[in-house]
């Protein structure tokens, strides 16, 4: 197995222009063209895993939290991210991070939390803007179906649940072409009228170069005439948290005691008590204290993330419970979402799960 393949159905995934502004998501160390022996799934990719990868044979680490999130300046060994380079390439072995792109997808991380939590048809929480571009072009209308059907192809016209998605109206161009032109219709100076297709879709902005690439090479015309428009619309599949109702309501400590049993937690850090059932329910895997007005709009009961600071406890404001399971805790499942997805995509391929604790939070 080539290590790009493994990269390109991890990024089918998880786009990396879905991540974040800060993060580091992607290829950190090693080369794309390497034959991969095996895989090995984690949260971290710390010195311990990558012992731990040499010792099961296997030359790739795919981690969730990148190892390298700035610049280095040096590799001296002496930081554990350094360190943890180093025996990375002295061990020719690789290391991909898949984390915020991975957090921001509808069948991601947050996904498999609201699998735990036994919410059906969960919701992105924040839903992101500047992801949705409309592109409009125009081609005569013997040649509108080609065209549509390629920009579908392309993965253009999809929105939520439905695929190809477009509005079509026809109408009349003109055009003149000079004595350099190879036109496809029409005589070289010379006013033509030719009976058009607008065709209107929306796409993800990040799928625009390969959306061109398809629109110039199946367009009859030999200059292509379009337009692409930023839209405002939110993308109700692409965000940060999500949010979703029990199948039926819960009381309190009922809730809390399967939590605590399904995330393998010791403690739960939350904001008091306010009413005695609870239905919906908001989370965010990681750091999510970001969202929480985001899960006081949807009128969450319940808001469970992560690494909550003492002063925002008081920004409850006594509109629901803030639940603190943990980093580690609330992410810990995403090793097997990577784990399974690659074994479903490369069944006959040596993928390992970690076996190594890479929480550096202890309770006693």
């Amino acid at each position: 197995m080539i290590l790009s393949e493994i990269i390109r159905e991890l990024e089918s995934l998880a786009p990396p222009a879905l991540q974040e502004g800060y993060d580091n998501s992607g290829l950190i160390v090693g080369n794309r063209s390497m034959e991969v022996s095996g895989v090995l799934i984690c949260l971290d990719s710390i010195e311990a895993t990558i012992d731990e990868a040499i010792h099961k044979n296997c030359n790739l680490v795919v981690a969730h939290h990148p190892i390298v999130f700035s610049g280095l300046k040096s590799l001296t060994g002496k930081t554990y991210i350094e360190r943890t380079v180093l025996k990375a390439i002295k061990n020719d072995i690789s290391i991909y991070a898949i984390h915020t792109n991975l957090d921001n997808v509808k069948t991601g991380v947050n996904a498999k939390i609201g699998q735990l939590l036994g919410i059906n048809s969960p919701k992105i929480l924040a839903p992101k803007t500047n992801i949705l571009q409309k592109l409009v072009t125009y081609c005569p209308q013997k040649n509108s179906d080609e065209v549509r059907n390629a920009l579908f192809e392309a993965e253009a016209g999809s929105i939520g649940n439905y695929a190809e998605c477009s509005f079509n109206s026809n109408g009349t161009g003109t055009f003149k072409a000079n004595e350099a032109a190879s036109q496809h219709i029409g005589n070289t100076n010379e006013r033509h009228l030719e009976a058009e297709t607008k065709i209107e879709v929306v796409f993800e902005a990040y799928k625009k170069n390969n959306l061109l690439a398809t629109l110039n090479h199946t367009h009859p015309y030999e200059e292509v005439a379009y337009e692409i428009y930023d839209t405002l619309n939110s993308h109700q599949y692409i965000g940060a948290g999500m949010y979703g109702d029990l199948e039926s309501e819960m009381e309190v400590p009922e809730f809390f005691d399967g939590l605590k049993s399904r995330f393998n937690l010791k403690v739960i850090r939350h904001t008091k008590i306010l009413k005695n059932k609870i239905t919906r329910i908001a989370w965010s895997g990681g750091s999510g204290s970001f969202l929480l007005r985001n899960a006081q709009a949807v009128r969450a009961d319940v808001f469970i993330t992560g690494d909550f600071k003492y002063h925002e406890f008081f920004d409850h404001e006594e509109k629901l419970v803030i639940a603190d399971i943990g980093h580690y805790e609330s992410e810990q499942f995403t090793i097997e979402l990577i784990g399974d997805f690659l074994k479903e995509k490369f069944p006959k391929f040596a993928v390992h799960l970690t076996e190594v604790n890479t929480n550096p939070v202890n309770y006693y």
